[in-house]
């Protein structure tokens, strides 16, 4: 694909907006707002997993004041920096390893964190040229789009671009693609690393509209998947050989759990399985990893909509990671090392986390976030 600038991707933004056949220029009515007296629109009550615990009026990834108090020094910060200056290709949803995506959500951090005008025109107009690239199957979808829609939140987008994005947005979560799911059925469905992508957009999507319905919805599944079943079961599930109870599956195994006396409290079953049946000591299957970059996302977001996922399920995602340094003896490696910096950020663990940190399929940059840096700064 051919690489295209900040300057050029705020070129093609201002075309765009020339051919227009109408111009929005009143703010959508759907801005994020959930009064403490719990009004708002509805939820049905079996959605409800906890009722938010804040107002959230700030961006979607990450607290305003706190992006502004990051240090602009730094291989955390240069490594961020450097992303936001390389030329980018031009964006394709329809493909599932297209780094385009996060090279984006570096610009726009540096954006937040900088006030830099050239940053943000270019995250718009990436943001307006990945409308309509998405294709295939859910999964690129799912790995693409949460990191442009968190971008979007980052930088502001004017009137006109954000009334056309919020409305592709609507259409996109709904769309049916070849093989008859969805981003959000596939979310409901798949519990593995098809769902947790998915589900990561999903959640951003809804942030980013301020559905809380949907919002509260996608919370219920994915606590249902991090092993709370009274909260949703409708995963399909496949191989069961690493689930702790066969019968009630889970995406997470609970604490404590074991299997022929080796500790399973903690593994992922549905993408574990994918290294073959149960045998000890477990494979180290890089298809967990892959779950938990959608199932971190889905988890960052949700808390900062006041949703206390971290300690849902006996700390899950916490024992997730315990379980794959203790007993698969598999730290994260490569595009996977972005995520114990947001573990360690969350549960002020201490697992191996480099500096700098590569960046995921759909976010990035938490080595200067979430990183030893930012440690402490809350949201």
């Amino acid at each position: 694909m051919p690489e295209l600038g900040r300057k050029g991707r705020a070129a093609v933004l201002v075309l765009l907006a020339a051919v227009l056949v109408v111009v929005w220029t009143i703010p959508h009515p759907d801005t994020w707002r959930w009064p403490s007296d719990g009004g708002g629109p509805a939820t049905r009550p079996a959605d409800r997993v906890v009722a938010p615990a804040r107002v959230p009026d700030d961006y979607i990834w990450i607290g305003r004041e706190r992006v502004k108090s990051l240090p602009m020094s730094g291989p955390a910060w240069k490594n961020v920096e450097s992303a936001a200056e390389r030329p980018a290709t031009m964006p394709d949803l329809s493909e599932q390893d297209d780094q385009t995506n996060v090279a984006i959500l570096a610009e726009a951090l540096v954006f937040a964190r900088t006030g830099e005008k050239t940053y943000r025109d270019s995250v718009v107009g990436a943001c307006m040229m990945a409308m309509g690239t998405e294709g295939g199957r859910t999964l690129a979808l799912g790995k693409e789009l949460t990191a442009y829609v968190l971008a979007a939140d980052l930088v502001g987008m004017p009137p006109g671009p954000d009334q056309r994005f919020r409305e592709w947005l609507r259409r996109v979560r709904e769309r049916r693609f070849p093989s008859g799911k969805t981003l959000i059925s596939t979310h409901e469905d798949r519990p593995n690393n098809w769902g947790t992508y998915a589900g990561a957009a999903r959640v951003a999507i809804a942030a980013y509209l301020g559905d809380r319905a949907d919002l509260a919805r996608a919370a219920r599944v994915f606590k249902g998947w991090l092993g709370d079943r009274s909260a949703y079961s409708g995963f399909t599930f496949k191989d069961r050989a690493w689930q702790a109870a066969p019968n009630r599956p889970v995406g997470i195994n609970p604490k404590g759990a074991a299997k022929y006396g080796h500790p399973i409290g903690g593994a992922l079953p549905d993408d574990q399985r994918r290294g073959g049946g149960f045998v000890w000591p477990p494979p180290k299957e890089n298809y967990v990893y892959s779950a938990l970059q959608g199932a971190l996302a889905q988890a960052v977001i949700l808390h900062r909509a006041g949703y206390p996922v971290w300690k849902w399920e006996d700390e899950a995602l916490r024992r997730a990671f315990a379980w794959l340094h203790e007993h698969a003896d598999y730290p994260a490696e490569g595009d996977d090392t972005w995520q114990p910096h947001v573990i360690n950020y969350y549960y002020g663990t201490d697992f191996p986390a480099p500096v700098p940190a590569e960046p995921g399929k759909n976010v990035g940059w938490t080595d200067w976030t979430h990183g030893p840096a930012a440690r402490g700064t809350g949201g």
